[in-house]
Order: structure tokens, then sequence, then C-alpha cells
């Protein structure tokens, strides 16, 4: 299947399951999303899947803390990972959420793409720094999408960019700006998800 046909299976997604711990292997390519616990996770992989409510979208922070994977089309595998730094708890991380994670990420030859998504409205966070750095040492490409960017006026989205830009030591064009409410940036995020998808 052409990687440019992705998006249009959007709507084509088949719940595969959730589970607390070891994660059945995959065939197709994977492409996990993960951030910080409200950081709209649930609401931008729903937005990606054609307004379909495939991911539960909770104002409760730290709902979702299994790994739940969304089979897309025939062609890959979306796999939505805990929120972290939930409840404000600041071992969090490293009790739970962080072995759960670093053993997705070491046991997964088929992962092709790490979306990391962090809230657009806050100033640099040193919780997504320390992510973001760990998913660097792991050496799975990484993409940086900054959510909810329409709660931001219009001359505070490029500085926050910016600043996102500096403190992460983010690659070129990153972060992504998005919003799941305005779909600004889905077209975007779409085009790395395809790419990411035809590596082979």
């Amino acid at each position: 299947m052409s990687p440019k046909r992705l998006r249009d299976h959007s709507g084509n997604v088949d719940f595969i399951g959730s589970f607390p711990g070891a994660v059945p292997a995959q065939t197709l390519p994977e492409i996990a999303f993960v951030g910080r616990s409200n950081v709209g996770k649930s609401s931008a992989l729903n937005a990606l899947l054609g307004g379909r409510r495939a991911a539960r979208v909770s104002s409760t922070p730290g709902r979702t803390q299994l790994v739940n994977l969304f089979k897309v089309g025939s062609a890959c595998v979306f796999v939505d990972l805990p929120g972290y730094g939930f409840a404000d708890v600041p071992d969090s991380v490293t009790i739970s959420w962080k072995p759960m994670i670093e053993a997705y990420l070491g046991e997964r030859p088929n992962l092709r793409l790490v979306v990391s998504l962090i809230d657009g409205r806050l100033p640099p966070q040193e919780i997504d720094t320390i992510l973001i750095e760990g998913l660097r040492d792991f050496g799975t490409p990484l993409l940086v999408v900054a959510t909810k960017i329409d709660r931001l006026s219009k001359h505070e989205i490029k500085p926050a960019l910016r600043r996102f830009h500096d403190v992460h030591h983010l690659d070129p064009g990153q972060p992504i700006a998005f919003s799941a409410k305005s779909r600004v940036g889905v077209d975007s995020l779409w085009d790395h998800l395809e790419a990411a998808c035809a590596v082979p």
C-alpha cells in the first residue's frame, strides 16, 4: 500500500486491545504516541482518525495507564502509550510509567516513530525534556508536536514554538503546531506519519 494512502484509511480503525504489560508483537509498522497527562493525546488521536472516538478522552489526569493498540487500515498500528507525570506525583515516572515504556521501546522492532506531545500553552516543562532526551537515547525517530495551539493568540504561537525548539534541542521544523479542535497541523502530522510507515 502506498504510504500516501494511510490517511485515507483513518476511518478504518480496529482496536487491537489494551495491555498492562507485555504488548503482543505486530507485523505492521508501529507509531507510538506519548505525552504528559492531559496534554491532549487522546484528542489528537481522534482528530487523526477521522473524528472517531478511537481513544478515550478524559479530564482526569493519568486515566490512560495501559498500552492501547489501534490498527489503521492494513498499513500501520498506532500505539497510545500511558500519560506520564499524572496526579503531580514526582515518582510516578520512575515507579510505574518509566519501566513500562522502556520495556515497550526496547522490544519493538517495527517501531518507526515516536510522537511526543507537549502542551503548547505552557512554557517548556522539565519532565518533557527528560522524556525527549530519553527517547533520543533509544535511537528511535522522534517527532515533537505542540498541542492545544488554538488556545494561544496568533502573536504568541511563533515565540512559543521557538522556545520549545530551543529548550528541547529539536530538529528543524519542530515542534509541529497542532490543535485537535481547529485541526491545525493535522495534515502536517499525517505527512510525517506516512513517511514513517514508508520506511522499510
